[in-house]
């Protein structure tokens, strides 16, 4: 029997995704999109994990987000200490600057794009809304688990900016009928299973000190902005992006 070249691909696109790189990222594009959320080892395919953005370097350079220690690890945070400062003061510029630099909680699960899956396993980030709804899906009895490989049930993603909406919106509706994850192919269902990357490898993990370093380049970034500009206020740092998916989208392209 010749070998089959088709499978050989596949393996190794897998293989070459298994490491959480970034072109495994799913980034939704705007209108519709059908997706199957895949099972994970320990029964829980939502991932929650607490990011920090908005800030930027001694140049002015925008940081690319990262983990929060405080949030993610229980580890002392500078960055955690400074924002709980600012709430304090109370003033409503520190508190303005506090919410722009508090960590953001964010959800990811492993996907499988119906025609894109030649791509392996995707990890598809979504917010606090998309995540609620999610839950409620699952503990919905007309669906039970929505990831099962045999029965569960593929999801219709819209996402898009309304008009007369500031930012995107996403949408989640289940299909009626349940399928298989791989119909008639359990060997690639067992791949794509087997595939699913380890989430704590996802995303860079910064120590204290290196946040603290963030932290006061960041801090002298807006004393020097302060410096040459009388419309700058103490805690104002303007950000370049207009929202959290927005954020995100630049945290996973980086």
């Amino acid at each position: 029997m010749s070998i089959d070249f088709d499978k050989m691909k596949g393996k190794l696109e897998r293989l070459q995704n298994k490491g959480g790189g970034r072109d495994n990222f799913l980034k939704l594009q705007d209108g519709e999109t059908i997706l199957r959320i895949i099972p994970t080892p320990d029964g829980d395919p939502f991932k929650d994990f607490w990011f920090h953005y908005n800030l930027k370097d001694s140049y002015g350079k925008p940081v690319a987000g990262f983990l929060s220690p405080k949030k993610n690890f229980g580890e002392d945070d500078p960055l955690d200490r400074f924002v709980r400062s600012l709430f304090d003061e109370g003033t409503d510029d520190s508190i303005k600057q506090a919410k722009n630099l508090m960590a953001r909680q964010r959800f990811f699960s492993p996907v499988v794009v119906r025609g894109e899956e030649h791509k392996g396993v995707q990890i598809w980030g979504y917010g606090k809304m998309v995540y609620e709804k999610l839950l409620n899906l699952v503990l919905n009895p007309e669906y039970g688990d929505i990831t099962d490989p045999e029965s569960g049930t593929d999801l219709v993603i819209h996402y898009g900016r309304p008009a007369g909406a500031q930012f995107p919106q996403t949408e989640v509706t289940p299909r009626r009928q349940s399928s298989e994850l791989c119909d008639q192919d359990s060997d690639r269902a067992v791949e794509l299973l087997e595939s699913v990357p380890e989430f704590d490898g996802l995303f860079d993990r910064k120590t204290p000190d290196e946040v603290g370093s963030i932290l006061d380049q960041f801090l002298l970034s807006a004393d020097e902005a302060e410096q040459h500009s009388d419309e700058t206020r103490k805690y104002t740092a303007k950000t370049d992006v207009s929202s959290v998916d927005d954020a995100f989208s630049e945290l996973l392209g980086t």
